[in-house]
């Protein structure tokens, strides 16, 4: 039986629906209709369930590897975007459950939201784009907005001064137009091997702003480190929930002598953005809470020398002044006091 999903128009008239909706996700999975994402909820369509044969197909047209077409039925998951034309870009994530195909999409607007529009905490993150060097680093779960958060840094940094950034990404999601600064952006299996190949590369291409997708392994952190130590700005995100935790992922990362490691992160770093997406209590959407951490010098010699100084979260609590940190107790705290987010919101954030 043919799926009616091997018609292109199908796909994109329900991606459309999706977007006008103002969905953020769309789930296409055997055994249930196509769902989607809204205001943090999965609500499905009024549709027939989707088959075996309905997600092979959708699969079909997302790929846009032929070699990955080819090997299919071997596919476990795998990472790509996908244009829908006249509707949008999608981040698509393609993965086998319970011996059948599945696919999530998540909408990429093709308008980059400033950093005012997304909520981020002012002036500070203006102040961690605008860095000359160092590593400035964006974290969360997934799904949290860190990737939107660092495009529209880049964003930012693109409309007001004249640089080359490089990015690589896997795949890439907000496709950035030259302003002032020239951009290239590079996705992994593409246009490069690995985040590692990638990195070793941009440091021969003359850049002043390096973004990295995510670092997943030791040698990508290697390298990231090293492009900050010698004179460029390194932005990137990890999967790690707060800015604490953030740091001991960096020196869980790194090879050598824990002090050495140490006196590196102190050195380089220049700040940690911790986000969380939390629901609004008048059911309007999602709102963003965002921890805070800038590498004063207190900060640099409680990395450095842990032992001998306050705690990094001490620090981040009395250090909302001159520097703008910020604790998510503090954050949510605010959010659930001026009515942003409910009591039971705010109470399973900060568990």
């Amino acid at each position: 039986m043919t799926s009616p999903y091997t018609d292109e128009n199908l796909l994109r008239s329900l991606l459309a629906k999706a977007v006008a909706s103002k969905a953020s996700d769309v789930h296409i999975k055997v055994g249930q209709p196509p769902g989607v994402r809204v205001r943090g909820d999965i609500v499905y369509f009024r549709t027939e369930r989707i088959t075996a044969e309905d997600t092979e197909a959708v699969a079909r047209q997302v790929i846009g590897s032929d070699d990955v077409i080819a090997k299919l039925d071997e596919l476990k998951e795998y990472d790509t975007s996908y244009l829908a034309p006249s509707v949008g870009r999608f981040r698509v994530n393609v993965y086998r459950q319970r011996g059948s195909l599945a696919v999530v999409m998540r909408y990429i607007p093709s308008e980059i939201p400033s950093i005012e529009e997304l909520g981020l905490p002012m002036p500070v993150t203006m102040e961690l784009a605008e860095k000359n060097n160092g590593m400035v680093l964006v974290v969360g779960a997934a799904g949290n907005g860190k990737s939107t958060s660092i495009a529209g840094m880049i964003a930012h940094l693109n409309a007001t001064r004249h640089l080359h950034i490089v990015t690589v990404e896997d795949p890439i999601e907000f496709v950035h137009r030259d302003q002032m600064s020239s951009i290239s952006q590079r996705e992994v299996g593409i246009d490069t091997a690995s985040f590692a190949a990638a990195l070793r590369a941009a440091l021969r291409q003359d850049p002043d702003v390096i973004f990295v997708g995510e670092v997943r392994d030791e040698e990508t952190m290697e390298i990231a480190l090293k492009a900050a130590e010698t004179g460029h700005l390194v932005m990137a995100s990890l999967h790690t929930s707060d800015c604490v935790r953030t740091v001991n992922r960096m020196l869980a990362l790194m090879k050598g002598d824990a002090a050495e490691n140490r006196f590196r992160i102190a050195t380089c770093l220049q700040g940690i953005i911790a986000q969380r997406l939390l629901p609004r209590a008048d059911g309007s959407g999602i709102v963003l809470a965002a921890e805070v951490l800038v590498a004063s010098q207190s900060v640099r010699e409680s990395i450095r020398r842990p032992e001998n100084n306050p705690p990094l979260k001490s620090l981040m609590e009395k250090g909302a002044h001159p520097y703008g940190m910020e604790t998510f107790q503090t954050v949510i705290e605010r959010l659930r006091e001026e009515g942003v987010i409910d009591d039971e919101t705010a109470q399973e954030a900060l568990l």
